[in-house]
């Protein structure tokens, strides 16, 4: 039986450390998701790196700081971000969509509405939609400061989770999951394989209780469980290094962190 699976992709994954676009991650992550596709699932990628793709494009020697420029690299990188998962899924059979999405689409219920009925729609006609936040005309997540509903897209993919009523929800990241300590401190951390409920200790690991780590990515990453627990859907946190590890996330097995629903 197929599964619904909504798989979210940070920069990180998509950009290499001097810059450039990493397509060797890029074409890995549409084979492997059209290969799922190909097994029954529905796929729907959320895609961060809008900003970041514009800026290589763009020639830019390092990301904007100033709001307005942000959201014109955002417009550029969108644009390229769209023409490469367009070849990389198209080399494997797959089309693609595109879906931007700001704070007032996911705020207004008549809308939320609406956007199930195209994601439903999307996903019926065998097409993968790539999901973004629509960073040329809201500011809520590269405003710092100002974020409001959406403000990131580990919450995001929970928000698309939610509406699209997926099965599963699969956080790529560069990191291998939620740990019991802090890993690049502590050599005898352990990493935490299921949680079944996020208790205030799990919390204080993701940075709420005095540990700084992981206040960035592991804070939003367990707001985004929370979230995706409250819609009934299963949550893992894994490590974008090794992409074929999806098929055994989608067989229920042992990879990174999974947050089950009760």
């Amino acid at each position: 039986m197929g599964q619904r699976l909504v798989v979210k992709v940070g920069t990180s994954t998509l950009l290499r450390e001097g810059g450039g676009v990493n397509f060797r991650e890029m074409d890995a992550l549409a084979r492997v998701l059209s290969d799922l596709k190909n097994m029954g699932h529905e796929i729907i990628l959320v895609s961060s790196g809008a900003i970041g793709v514009g800026t290589v494009k763009l020639g830019l020697p390092k990301r904007p700081s100033e709001l307005r420029r942000k959201q014109a690299a955002a417009a550029v990188g969108q644009c390229e971000l769209m023409h490469l998962y367009d070849k990389f899924f198209g080399e494997y059979g797959q089309t693609v969509a595109q879906i931007l999405l700001t704070d007032a689409d996911v705020d207004d219920p008549h809308c939320r509405e609406h956007l199930t009925g195209t994601f439903d729609a999307i996903l019926d006609m065998g097409v993968i939609p790539v999901v973004n936040e629509n960073d040329s005309v809201s500011s809520s997540e590269i405003e710092t400061g100002q974020k409001k509903v959406l403000g990131d897209n580990d919450t995001l993919s929970a928000i698309v989770a939610g509406l699209c009523r997926a099965d599963l929800l699969v956080l790529l990241s560069d990191i291998d999951g939620l740990y019991d300590a802090d890993p690049h401190k502590d050599p005898a951390a352990k990493l935490i394989h299921r949680v079944e409920a996020i208790t205030p200790e799990i919390e204080a690991l993701g940075g709420g209780g005095g540990s700084q780590w992981g206040t960035g990515g592991m804070a939003t990453k367990l707001s985004a469980a929370k979230r995706a627990l409250s819609h009934g859907i299963d949550m893992v946190i894994a490590n974008s290094d090794k992409l074929d590890a999806l098929y055994d996330i989608v067989g229920g097995k042992d990879v990174g962190t999974r947050f089950v629903s009760q």
